[in-house]
C-alpha cells in the first residue's frame, strides 16, 4: 500500500511575484507594501500580514552600515534581495535609487534584481550619486529624455517580467507641480508601469493636488513625512498603492539601542529576557521544523 508522503513547502519566492505585484498594484483597493532590509524582517512582515514588500535603500544601506547616498553598490543591493525573496516568499518592489548610473547600469541593475526574485524595480529622476531625499537640499534633477532613456533601456532588458515604477522626485526637489506633471507624462510614454511621487512635506497636499490631475498610470506614495493623513483619504483620491517605506529599521534601531543599554546598565539579561522575542520565536520564523522533518525523511536513522 503506498502511502503519502507530507513534504513540508519550503520558504522561497513566489512562483510568479511579478504578476502578483502588478496585480496588487492595479486592485481596486489600496495595497499596502511593508519595508524590509533583510531576510528576518521580510519573514515577518510577510508573518503579519503584508502582501508585498519595499526593498528600501535607506533601510538595506542603514543595515548594512552605509549611508543612503550610492554607498551600497548595486551588487550589495540585489544579494539583499534575493535573501528577502527566499525569506519572505513575497513579492518585493526594489528602491534601485537612480539605477546606480547611466541607462546600461540601470538595465544591468534591473535584469540582476529579476534574477534574484525581485518582482518590480523602482528608479528615481536625480543624478547618480544621489542623496535620501529627506537630507539637506541638494538633489540635482536628472533631464527628463536621459531619465526617459534610462526607463526604456530597463523595460527592453525585462520587458513585462519586472514591474517598473518611475518615481518623481520634482515635489522634493522644489520644482513644484507642473514639473512634476510634465514628468510623469514622459515616463508613462517611456514605459513605466506606476509613478511614485515623493513629498516632504508634513501634509499630503502636494500628493493629493497630483493624483486629481494626473491619472494614466497607478499611483504609489510613500507617507514618511505626511503620516498623520487618515488612509481613507488616499483611497478616495484613487492612490492606488501605499509604501510604509522604514519602520520596521527604525522599530529595529529603538529596540537594539533600548536592550543594549539595559545589558550595559544591569550587566545581565535577566531584566530584559521577557521583553524580547522567544528564541523558540526566532526558530518558528525561519522554518526550523522544516527543516528537522527534512533531517527525519533524508538522514540515515541514528544505530
Amino acid at each position: 500500500m503506498n502511502q503519502t508522503v507530507y513534504i513540508p513547502k519550503p520558504v522561497g519566492p513566489l512562483e510568479d511575484p511579478t504578476t502578483t505585484l502588478l496585480e496588487l498594484m492595479l486592485s481596486s483597493d489600496l495595497t499596502f507594501l511593508m519595508e524590509a532590509h533583510d531576510g528576518i524582517s521580510s519573514a515577518i512582515a510577510a508573518q503579519a500580514g503584508f502582501k508585498g514588500l519595499w526593498a528600501s535603500g535607506l533601510s538595506i544601506s542603514s543595515a548594512l552600515g552605509y549611508r543612503d547616498a550610492n554607498e551600497a553598490s548595486w551588487t550589495d543591493l540585489v544579494g539583499v534581495v534575493e535573501r528577502m525573496a527566499d525569506a519572505s516568499g513575497l513579492p518585493i518592489l526594489v528602491d534601485g535609487d537612480t539605477g546606480f548610473g547611466n541607462f546600461n547600469n540601470a538595465r544591468l541593475l534591473a535584469t540582476k534584481l529579476l534574477q534574484r526574485g525581485a518582482a518590480g524595480v523602482c528608479l528615481e529622476d536625480k543624478t547618480f550619486p544621489k542623496m535620501n531625499s529627506f537630507v539637506g537640499s541638494r538633489h540635482p534633477l536628472a533631464d527628463v529624455s536621459e531619465f526617459s532613456g534610462r526607463l526604456k533601456a530597463v523595460k527592453d532588458a525585462t520587458g513585462n517580467d519586472l514591474v517598473l515604477v518611475a518615481r518623481i522626485e520634482a515635489l522634493i526637489a522644489g520644482y513644484g507641480l507642473d514639473e512634476a506633471l510634465l514628468r510623469a507624462d514622459a515616463y508613462a510614454d517611456a514605459g513605466a508601469d506606476a509613478v511614485l511621487i515623493h513629498s516632504g512635506k508634513s501634509d499630503a497636499h502636494e500628493i493629493l493636488a497630483f493624483a486629481q490631475q494626473w491619472n494614466q498610470l497607478p499611483i504609489v506614495i510613500v507617507p514618511t513625512k505626511y503620516y498623520r493623513t487618515p488612509v481613507d483619504t488616499y483611497r478616495k483620491a484613487a492612490i492606488s498603492t501605499v509604501i510604509w517605506a522604514n519602520h520596521a529599521m527604525r522599530a529595529a534601531v529603538a529596540s537594539m539601542r533600548a536592550v543594549c543599554g539595559r545589558i550595559v546598565a544591569e550587566e545581565s539579561i535577566a531584566g530584559i529576557e521577557p521583553e524580547v522575542a522567544t528564541l523558540d520565536e526566532v526558530l518558528d520564523l525561519l522554518r526550523y521544523d522544516e527543516l528537522a522533518s527534512a533531517e527525519d525523511r533524508y538522514l540515515p536513522k541514528p544505530g
